[in-house]
């Protein structure tokens, strides 16, 4: 009785221009069809949270285990992506630079090259690419001196690497966030076989990045779905760079490609630069080294991210790990206090403030890099569902839920609930650990009234989940149909 009690009280809290408390009917049972999927897929009841919302028509509430606290995933993300909407603002964007130390006659800059890192989550190729025809423009060609990466825009914290359970550490969506991220510090392997020849093509071509190329050719044949090509970066003792080891056999007329990421985040960014520099014709004598802009040094040229709006969309419709936890640390680093240790412990501060002054109580929340990336982060189905409530109402409404997965088409869910009457009635984002399956955003139903619905599923063995979740959305979708009325005039 006093838990059902509760389950009002939550509700009457997400409705307050609603009925009574007490007159508000909520759902506090799973409907038939999802408990049977549970049951065939051996999962508890108790493993999965559900909370859903009607935000524009009549409907009522689910809140089943909603209160109890779970690792959402990368639905975590929308946390993340809400508070930096509303905190930095849609039109927010990140700014990286180029210096000069020395004086710059006839083409020569007789002196260090600067490159300023300032947090940009989408700092790719084509934008450093445009930098540095702008320091061409300016009449650069040969620097005497060093290239120097200022990385000192984020207080970086001390986080544990997280554990993917496959040993690879070269997975891009492990790539950790820094001041200085070049285009996400990934590199694209092309391997072709033609005329008995293997070759192996790297995106950037690093310039610190020596490819050692041992695959076999073999006779012409069905090419493989999974090719056999394997790649072992070994880093040079130094620091300096790497060599590329790569292995296999690849059929005549065959191809395969890939993208790991290589190198830690300067001696990436340097290989990048050098490489780019290299292709414009330009030369740098110096060697690398990473160090701030000395206060007298000059402007050569500046390039500037795409607004945050366009960012997030990246982030929730593609779970991009990296350029979030490049967002969570930016909106730390915006609002920095001298008692925060880091920028990490400053996001968190700053979320925590924002989530009461828009009077949200969120006890089970814990943030630790806010993407979702992480064995320990923490959110119950209830409080992700007030937070989608809040932003259904916020300035950027339009903004947020546009840069969701929409089902059925792009994004996450785009090969999900497709030839179903969900295909592009949904905005949502998806979760998805080795024991965690998740979606939040917004579904309609079939009477064109928009929810907000969150399912979570933590399981050590969640096989057969993200059938469980779709099944939600479909009970979702299935409302009484209501009797259409007419307008008269």
């Amino acid at each position: 009785m006093i838990q059902m009690l509760r389950r009002f009280a939550l509700v009457g809290l997400l409705l307050p221009l609603a009925l009574p408390v007490t007159a508000s009917p909520v759902n506090t049972a799973l409907p038939a069809s999802i408990q049977k999927a549970l049951q065939k897929s051996k999962i508890n009841t108790h493993s999965l949270a559900v909370a859903t919302l009607p935000l524009t028509g009549p409907g009522t509430p689910t809140l089943v285990n909603a209160d109890v606290s779970m690792n959402p995933a990368s639905t975590m993300k929308l946390v993340t992506t809400y508070a930096a909407l509303e905190l930095l603002g849609p039109a927010y964007q990140w700014k990286t630079e180029f210096y000069a130390d020395g004086p710059l006659k006839d083409g020569v800059l007789n002196g260090n090259l600067y490159l300023k890192g300032g947090g940009d989550p989408k700092l790719n190729l084509e934008k450093l690419w445009l930098m540095m025809r702008d320091l061409r423009a300016n009449g650069v060609q040969r620097i005497t001196g060093d290239l120097v990466l200022d990385r000192s825009h984020f207080i970086q914290p001390q986080l544990p690497m997280f554990n993917d359970d496959g040993g690879d550490p070269h997975r891009p969506f492990l790539v950790t966030p820094d001041s200085l991220l070049v285009n996400l510090k990934a590199v694209r392997l092309v391997t072709r076989t033609a005329d008995g020849k293997v070759s192996v093509f790297m995106d950037p071509p690093l310039t610190n990045v020596t490819i050692d190329n041992q695959i076999k050719a073999l006779p012409a044949a069905k090419c493989p779905g999974w090719p056999d090509v394997r790649f072992n970066p070994v880093n040079n003792a130094d620091g300096s760079g790497a060599t590329l080891v790569v292995t296999g056999k690849l059929p005549e007329g065959c191809s395969a490609q890939t993208y790991i990421s290589l190198l830690d985040h300067p001696a990436y960014a340097a290989g990048a630069v050098r490489a780019i520099w290299q292709e414009l014709g330009g030369s740098i004598q110096g060697g690398d080294r990473v160090a701030e802009v000395p206060k007298n040094a000059r402007l050569l040229a500046r390039t500037f991210s795409p607004d945050l709006a366009e960012i997030i969309r990246d982030i929730n419709k593609y779970s991009n790990n990296t350029m979030c936890r490049q967002l969570f640390l930016s909106l730390g680093a915006q609002f920095r206090t001298s008692a925060d240790a880091d920028d990490a412990k400053a996001a968190q501060r700053v979320i925590r403030q924002w989530l009461a002054r828009k009077g949200i109580t969120a006890p089970h929340l814990v943030m630790e890099n806010g993407s979702g990336l992480s064995r320990a982060e923490r959110i119950s189905a209830w409080e992700m569902l007030t937070l989608l409530q809040s932003a259904w109402h916020s300035p950027y409404a339009a903004e947020f839920i546009s840069s969701l997965p929409l089902v059925a088409t792009d994004g996450t869910m785009r090969k999900r609930l497709t030839r179903t009457p969900l295909a592009g009635q949904a905005h949502i984002k998806t979760g998805t650990l080795n024991t965690v399956r998740a979606i939040a955003g917004y579904s309609r139903d079939v009477n064109g009234h928009t929810w907000a619905v969150v399912a979570i599923l933590n399981d050590q063995r969640p096989w057969g989940a993200t059938s469980i979740l779709d099944q939600v959305l479909v009970e979702l979708y299935r409302q009484p149909k209501l009797a259409s009325t007419t307008v008269q005039r």
